[in-house]
């Protein structure tokens, strides 16, 4: 896996050369153009034996590429939320191993984790996929991270001994040069470097990547002193002009309002924390919330036995989309000790509700 940790090399080919995979509508040259000459980029596309529409990145999970038609497309923002601790991160570094898995390119922007951190979650996915729930837990990778004094000199051999531990390592290692991480900073990483390193991979590889933000409201603006719902439009505005301008899906992570934290309430697009152009911006909004706390009260009074089983479930609300089914309720099960979730999904046949009334 690649580590973009700076600015793109002045030795990686200039925006002037043309890549293998070049948008059908010409995005990156004029921004003008007649209506004949796309129905001629379109024809030469399709003459050519490429897509002319949307690329589109499947995100792996079931359920919600079929809500999606497919998964998450080029030029589209889609924003995933979710209170703290409920696994936003981890679903998202699942979705962006998935589209690479599936013969995508994918760049991460994290500002909450180190590359070696991220490395260390994607094997434990990747191994689950192989090994499914047998497979080496979070822990045991992280201990094989720490061990100092272990004859082992790879991470094949410090993962040989465990269920599908090495096997993961050679799957990341496969597909490896089509998955970057960049360790942002939220000083410095800003949308103009965010753009600027995009742009770049798609100049050197001629493939356009997933990217994926954890998290939106960490990326800086050039006026610190502005409010943070002013900074949130800004940066909302900028992951939008980006997903349209290099025709790529960006995946942003998104921070919750304190307020809307507390057990037992039901989280909505609403509380993200930050401006309206949340909701405006994106194409796509994913919120998650806890199974048990937002299921109706008489799910809970006439079979107490269900709590246990709902807090190993998270629903994810799908409150916008622009591209198919919206106010959709889907739910996937929780395997955190693996770092990550069940991919298949379902609708979620229980009553929801906006809060909680029920407590134990």
């Amino acid at each position: 896996m690649a580590s973009l940790e700076s600015v793109a090399p002045a030795s990686w080919p200039s925006q002037a050369q043309s890549t293998s995979d070049e948008p059908a509508t010409g995005r990156r040259g004029s921004r003008l153009h007649s209506l004949s000459e796309v129905l001629e980029e379109t024809d030469e596309q399709l003459r050519l034996g490429r897509t002319a529409g949307a690329r589109v990145f499947p995100s792996g999970f079931g359920a919600l590429d079929m809500a999606l038609s497919g998964g998450f497309r080029s030029g589209e923002l889609v924003l995933l939320g979710g209170p703290q601790g409920l696994g936003k991160t981890a679903m998202a570094l699942q979705m962006m191993r998935n589209a690479v898995a599936a013969r995508r390119a994918a760049v991460l922007f994290s500002f909450e984790h180190d590359s070696h951190s991220v490395l260390e979650r994607l094997i434990a996915v990747e191994a689950a996929a192989i090994a499914g729930t047998e497979a080496v837990n979070l822990t045991k990778i992280r201990q094989g991270f720490e061990a100092r004094h272990s004859k082992a000199h790879s991470l094949s051999e410090r993962f040989s001994g465990t269920v599908g531990g090495a096997e993961a390592v050679a799957a990341l290692a496969g597909y490896g040069d089509r998955l970057h991480l960049h360790t942002s900073s939220g000083a410095k990483t800003t949308l103009e470097e965010i753009h600027r390193t995009v742009r770049a991979l798609i100049e050197r590889d001629g493939t356009p990547p997933l990217v994926v933000v954890d998290y939106l409201q960490k990326v800086p603006v050039s006026q610190p002193t502005a409010g943070e719902d002013d900074r949130v439009t800004v940066v909302v505005e900028g992951l939008k002009d980006l997903a349209l301008e290099c025709e790529v899906p960006v995946l942003a992570i998104v921070a919750a309002e304190k307020g809307s934290l507390a057990p037992g309430t039901r989280m909505r697009v609403h509380d993200l924390r930050g401006s309206s152009a949340l909701a405006y911006e994106a194409d796509v909004v994913l919120i998650l919330n806890d199974k048990y706390d937002v299921v109706a009260k008489h799910h809970l009074v006439y079979n107490l036995g269900n709590a246990e089983r709902y807090r190993q479930w998270v629903v994810m609300s799908i409150e916008k989309n622009r591209s198919g089914a919206d106010h959709l309720e889907l739910e996937f099960q929780k395997r955190f000790d693996q770092g990550r979730f069940e991919p298949e999904g379902r609708i979620v046949q229980e009553q929801l509700v906006e809060e909680r009334v029920f407590r134990e």
